[in-house]
């Protein structure tokens, strides 16, 4: 029964942070035409995009593998379980789909709130990281725990150039109003969406891999990446 349980909490786990990390380098793709576009002298911000979008997809490709390794696909997961999905609908009033970044990257004001918005997803993800390292399904997991120790040392370069930017253009921290909705969204998958996902157990799974005909550089193997 244990080990039924683990393997659940994993395949969940697993198939939640493959989305979030798909859906994140996808909508940075996004930011960064719009700044290239609008901001080419922004050369050191464009760079820690660049990085941050890097990073993203090294994750993604690591969560495949692992699922790869398992002999499955991950369960079929939309933007209800994604973070970074609500916190952008809740804040700008739309989908990141539908998200108009050439008109945010235009906007200094758009920009900030887009800042506050990265910035506090993924420090909340750095968070969540720093209970999972802890935990003792995803330790059992040697893959999954090397993982998940990636994504720790990566993810304060990802947070680090949207305060920055916040920082050097004189504008404001998250309010209150922002935190609560971040907390909120978390408590949310956390206590309810993870819950209920759980007891589906006949959830669909994914048919191919999201990032099926996409073209994307070939990320550093593994063992290069603490070097």
């Amino acid at each position: 029964m244990k080990t039924w349980f683990a393997n659940r909490y994993l395949d969940l786990l697993g198939s939640i942070y493959i989305y979030n990390e798909h859906r994140g380098y996808t909508a940075l793709d996004r930011v960064l035409e719009a700044v290239r576009a609008k901001h080419p002298e922004a050369v050191e911000l464009i760079e820690a995009v660049e990085k941050h979008r890097a990073d993203e997809r090294k994750h993604y490709v690591m969560f495949k593998r692992w699922f790869e390794l398992r002999g499955q696909m991950p369960i079929a997961l939309d933007r209800t379980f994604g973070h970074i999905d609500r916190f952008i609908e809740m804040t700008f009033g739309t989908p990141i789909d539908s998200l108009d970044t050439d008109a945010i990257v235009a906007s200094d004001d758009l920009f900030e709130r887009l800042c506050r918005v990265i910035s506090l997803t993924e420090k909340r993800g750095l968070k969540q990281v720093d209970i999972l390292l802890e935990n003792g399904f995803v330790r059992s997991d040697k893959a999954l725990y090397r993982i998940f120790q990636v994504v720790h040392r990566d993810e304060p370069s990802h947070y680090e150039p949207y305060d920055k930017w916040l920082m050097q253009n004189q504008r404001r921290e998250p309010s209150f109003k922002e935190r609560m909705i971040d907390r909120m969204i978390h408590n949310e998958l956390l206590f309810i969406k993870l819950p209920l996902l759980f007891l589906w157990f006949r959830a669909p799974r994914i048919k191919q891999w999201r990032d099926a005909g996409e073209q994307n550089p070939k990320p550093r193997p593994l063992s290069l990446q603490a070097a």
